[in-house]
């Protein structure tokens, strides 16, 4: 357990304690100013940045993967969009379409690309049973370390 530093005083026979707060880091990233983690803000001015990007980035990896899956396991996708998402790093519908979190340009990227497999492979098994991982595992073989170290991001 860490020691927490505090200090504490009298003042008028009353006893003070003082617990300093945690230090919060300040970043500018892409020209905004963030205070605490990329991967935790819900900046609108950086999302307006970064969205065009992220779109990019998602389209190129997505066709990339889906020479693969494509005529493997014939699977489609529908739109694509890139969202300002709170938690979620992608999702999928039972249409075949795609939502990503802009802040995946953020990510490194065998952890992006993790997160682009993960939701392409939804289109064809919507669960995570044994099925789907084997779907995952075919184009990312380290998917287990590569949802921890996600897991982790903050």
């Amino acid at each position: 357990m860490d020691a927490i530093l505090s200090i504490m005083f009298t003042f008028s026979r009353r006893l003070f304690r003082i617990i300093p707060r945690p230090i919060r880091m300040v970043t500018t990233v892409s020209g905004v100013r963030i205070i605490g983690s990329v991967y935790r803000t819900r900046s609108r001015k950086l999302y307006t940045v970064n969205r065009e990007s992220a779109r990019r980035l998602v389209h190129d990896r997505i066709h990339h993967f889906m020479q693969h899956y494509g005529p493997r396991h014939s699977i489609t996708v529908g739109k694509v969009a890139i969202r300002n998402q709170k938690s979620r790093w992608g999702s999928c519908s039972k249409k075949g379409n795609l939502n990503f979190n802009y802040k995946l340009v953020f990510l490194p990227p065998e952890i992006r690309d993790y997160v682009i497999v993960h939701e392409v492979c939804h289109i064809k098994e919507f669960n995570h049973a044994r099925e789907f991982w084997d779907l995952v595992a075919e184009t990312v073989p380290d998917y287990r370390e590569l949802r921890k170290r996600l897991r982790g991001m903050r």
